[in-house]
């Protein structure tokens, strides 16, 4: 498996894990990715997600290897996985956090890019390779970099092709928080475990709603609201939240 899964407790940690070649991905990382996180949005037990890479770095993108193969129809199917990762990833109804150490590039900046939050190490490297093998950007990358940064940056980033640090990806808001390569994987794990512990049908309603809010006019939007409050205000979580108020005490919530 060139893909791993690991558990702590409710968090699932997903690794990419081919190191001797910087986690360059295969036509079979893409099927194990996708099955992964489908597997992730029907279990229960499963309450946040992380997604990191092994040895030090997170991706080099695209495996060069498996360039071209299968002419047209080849190259069909492969953005068809591809595009059905970043769905499955950008789409779970829990959160997601990408923790990106080294190099992460190409197709595996839009997989970082598709989470909910992304931690660098002081060693990450962004960029968005495609120009230099004269090829369109993937992955959902212009879409997702114009929401981030904007239009006119995205394009900068995308035209160059040039190399984002991690100082700059924070300045930029490509990342939450920078930390020390060594403690890239505790922190973020720890920030997934925290958010594992909250409310899972109040955080997924959330996370719609920030979808809908680039989309929506404001009066649209608090329609979506008066749908989504009543429906939390249903669950099993929000009455402990409530009794957990009242008796001065940390909530327990139970919903994925």
């Amino acid at each position: 498996m060139t893909v791993t899964v690991e558990r702590h407790g409710a968090v699932a940690v997903v690794v990419l894990d081919r190191p001797q070649t910087k986690n360059a991905i295969t036509d079979g990382m893409r099927r194990e990715l996708w099955e992964a996180y489908e597997d992730f949005a029907l279990d229960g037990s499963v309450r946040a997600v992380l997604l990191t890479g092994a040895g030090g770095n997170f991706s080099s993108g695209a495996d060069l290897a498996s360039f071209g193969g299968g002419g047209v129809p080849g190259s069909l199917g492969r953005m068809h996985e591809l595009g059905r990762i970043n769905r499955a990833i950008y789409h779970l109804k829990k959160p997601t956090i990408a923790a990106v150490s080294g190099i992460c590039a190409g197709m595996s900046w839009g997989f970082a890019l598709c989470c909910d939050f992304v931690f660098a190490a002081e060693t990450a490297k962004f960029v968005q390779v495609f120009r230099g093998v004269a090829l369109a950007p993937d992955g959902g990358s212009i879409w997702l970099l114009s929401r981030l940064v904007g239009p006119m940056r995205a394009k900068e980033l995308c035209y160059t092709g040039r190399v984002v640090r991690a100082e700059e990806a924070l300045r930029l808001g490509l990342a939450l928080e920078l930390m020390p390569q060594e403690e890239l994987f505790a922190r973020s794990l720890a920030f997934a475990e925290q958010l594992a512990e909250g409310p899972g049908v109040s955080i997924s309603l959330a996370k719609r709603q920030t979808d809908l809010a680039a989309t929506l006019s404001f009066d649209q939007f608090l329609e979506t609201e008066h749908v989504m409050q009543p429906v939390a205000s249903r669950t099993e979580d929000h009455a402990e939240g409530v009794a957990a108020f009242r008796e001065k005490r940390k909530p327990v919530f139970k919903s994925a």
